[in-house]
This record gives structure tokens, sequence and C-alpha cells, in this order.
């Protein structure tokens, strides 16, 4: 599955400020980190925002479906991870270009390595590599993107 999104100078500037990251590099042209690079770039990390673009994002509210994110409860597992937990365990970047206000960016998802581990107390650990990439608009590369899924066999008691 492949989506695109924008990447627009004033979400740029939000990531940045939820970050706590000032730089003027990330929305200030005339400063001279910026023109050091060439104009503003996007944090490293931004890429993470394309998750607000995916049409399937897990995590988005949708009216009448019960919210894996929702901070009304504890909160539940997602169906993919079956009788056991799910956790985000790495998150790996290799950057290629530069990300700059104006680019519209292209995301495509396949599976990487998986490989399993026994634990004693949540059984067998599944572990999944995800590889995203991202190109912008002129069907360059510019981050390829590895995160590291471990769903457990059963729940971990306390």
């Amino acid at each position: 599955m492949s989506f695109s999104f924008p990447v627009e100078a004033g979400a740029v500037l939000m990531f940045a400020r939820a970050l706590g990251d000032l730089d003027p590099r990330w929305y200030d042209e005339e400063s001279p980190a910026a023109q050091a690079h060439g104009g503003v770039l996007a944090p490293p990390t931004f890429v993470a925002s394309a998750a607000h673009f995916d049409p399937d994002w897990p995590y988005r509210p949708r009216p009448g479906t019960p919210w894996h994110g929702s901070g009304r409860g504890p909160g539940f597992p997602p169906p993919a991870s079956g009788s056991g937990t799910s956790l985000h365990a790495e998150q790996h970047y290799e950057y290629h270009r530069p990300i700059r206000p104006g680019d519209v960016l292209t995301v495509d998802r396949e599976p990487g390595k998986r490989w399993e581990k026994q634990s004693a107390r949540a059984g067998t650990l599944r572990f999944e590599e995800e590889i995203t990439r991202f190109t912008n608009q002129r069907g360059e590369l510019v981050v390829t993107a590895i995160r590291v899924r471990v769903v457990t066999e059963r729940p971990v008691e306390g």
C-alpha cells in the first residue's frame, strides 16, 4: 500500500515546536542555519507525521469504532497482536536527502525480517520489521525507516 503526504511549512514548525526544538533551520529561511543547508529543512523524525495521512492508520479515531489510542481507559492491543501484547521496540532511520517544505512524499511499506525468541514470562516473542521508504515528488529516495515490533504470545502478568 502506498500513499502520499505534503510537507507543509506550518506542519514542520509545529512538529519542531512539539519537540521543543527551536532551531531556526526548521522555520526561518533567512537564518544562517537554514541558509547553510540550502533552505528550511524538516526535522529528522518529521516523517513520523506520515501516519496522519495513512488511510489505514489504526490509531486514528473513527466514529463508532473502539480506539486503540483512547485515554478513556487502559486501552487494548490491536487485533494483530492476538492474545498477547504488541509494542514498538526499535526505530531506525537512514537519511538519503533533506526533506523540505513543498516536498510531497510518497510512502511505501513492506515487511522486513522476522524472528522469534522465547521468554519465560511472555512465551514466544515474535519480532517483525517493517521497512518504510519515503520518496519525494522527483522520485528520489529521501528516508528509509525500519521499525521493529514485538508481539508476545501472552500478556505478562505483574
